[in-house]
């Protein structure tokens, strides 16, 4: 009996001890970090929307959003499937990126399944930009030395989060008056921090770009198609291109009008197929980016920026210019774009998450303090109302304000501030 009894306890412990591994097995890969997503995981991946964001409430950037007002936004865009923010400069007097940065590195340490990432925007000027001084669009700013390094320090402070670098927004273009560079500056910049990946000094899966106009690419005039920029698109990992058929419908209308086939269409329609025509110019925009860089034999990714619709304007695209403005026609250039570049494997950033009041202070309705999805109080305009629906912002506030519709969600009352584009001779005309 005593040796059948300890026959039985050794079989017994043998048991515990290979279940014990068994379960060790199963629990190996619980315990193991999570793979760290890259760029390339990232970017044209469509369960990672993008979106363009400023958190600044108030007529000045003075004023910063603080880290509490940062988190209620992140958490309503992550309601959204946004998981990619886009920002514009690391400036020393402008804490809003690192403090961005500090809040979606809070909220994944309060939440281990909050997830969000950063393409990072240093700012780049030419020098005397922003002064009493002529612009001198030859010479690079001093400034642009101390930007690049406080990007390349938060990059190396959050590798779990910024993703990719954009060297300048916009800073090629040669409509940016006041602080556009030559092509040669970005490239400096871009080559720099490529050798900096090279030289292990900044994370070797960080990609680097530069955010401009679809023109500066080589998308548009011949007057850009420069050695500098070719050497830009072999430098960078991938292309950040900005198209806007919004302001578009006053600089370059021709697609705008409605032809006099259509002049008999319900209003709607018309409408309608304008946007459709929106579309079809930003995608024109694209292509033409995609086939300049191709005739140099270079193939690499091209993911859209910028690109948006303004719900309000007193200028050029409101009542008494393109009649562009409305959330009706936000609604349906949003859902479009969407549906495009996420089939198409293009992230699209979105502009932008919420209204910014400061961009223009003195102009409450000038049209770039209304790109934003949400109004500053919080309210989610047209192209999201059906989120609204879903009930995703539950529990989520914006200034102790619930998340609700604009209109109050009335789609008559919203329609009565929609107006037809003009039709196709009347712009000719006026041209």
């Amino acid at each position: 009996m005593k040796i059948n009894k300890i026959i039985a306890c050794v079989i017994s412990l043998i048991f515990v001890v290979s279940c014990n591994d068994e379960n060790k097995k199963d629990q190996a890969p619980l315990t193991q970090i999570k793979k760290e997503v890259t760029a390339k995981d990232i970017l044209g991946n469509p369960d990672y929307l993008a979106i363009s964001y400023g958190g600044y409430r108030e007529k000045t950037r003075d004023s910063q959003p603080t880290l509490s007002e940062l988190k209620e936004d992140l958490k309503i865009l992550s309601a959204m499937g946004v998981k990619v923010l886009r920002t514009y400069n690391v400036q020393p007097k402008l804490p809003h990126a690192s403090n961005v940065l500090k809040a979606i590195s809070e909220l994944k340490s309060e939440d281990e399944n909050f997830e969000m990432y950063v393409m990072l925007g240093a700012w780049i000027d030419c020098l005397n930009a922003w002064t009493d001084k002529e612009p001198n669009h030859d010479v690079e700013s001093p400034n642009n030395a101390g930007e690049i390094k406080r990007a390349v320090a938060l990059a190396n402070k959050y590798p779990d989060i910024v993703k990719v670098i954009a060297v300048g927004n916009e800073a090629m273009v040669k409509w940016a008056t006041s602080y556009y560079v030559q092509p040669d500056v970005i490239l400096k910049w871009v080559t720099h921090l490529q050798n900096l990946k090279k030289d292990g000094k900044l994370p070797k899966d960080l990609w680097i770009t530069s955010s401009d106009d679809f023109s500066s690419w080589g998308g548009g005039d011949s007057k850009y198609h420069v050695e500098d920029l070719n050497k830009l698109i072999e430098a960078v990992d991938f292309i950040s291109m900005h198209t806007y058929p919004y302001h578009n419908t006053h600089y370059n209308p021709e697609f705008w009008g409605v032809p006099a086939a259509h002049s008999n269409m319900p209003d709607t329609t018309k409408i309608e197929m304008a946007m459709e025509r929106a579309i079809k110019f930003a995608q024109m925009q694209y292509d033409s980016v995609t086939n300049y860089m191709k005739s140099l034999g270079v193939n690499k990714p091209v993911h859209i920026g910028e690109t948006g619709w303004a719900t309000t304007s007193t200028g050029y695209y409101g009542p008494n210019g393109s009649r562009a403005t409305d959330e009706y026609k936000q609604g349906l250039y949003y859902k479009q774009m969407r549906r495009w570049t996420n089939r198409a494997g293009i992230s699209c950033f979105y502009f932008e998450a919420f209204n910014e009041q400061w961009k223009d202070s003195h102009n409450p309705k000038g049209s770039e303090n209304h790109f934003g999805l949400f109004t500053i109080e919080g309210q989610a305009k047209f192209p999201i109302w059906d989120l609204v629906d879903k009930g995703i912002f539950e529990g989520l506030t914006r200034n102790g304000n619930e998340i609700t519709k604009t209109y109050n969600g009335d789609k008559k009352e919203l329609l009565k501030d929609v107006l037809v584009p003009p039709l196709e001779e009347e712009i000719m005309a006026n041209r």
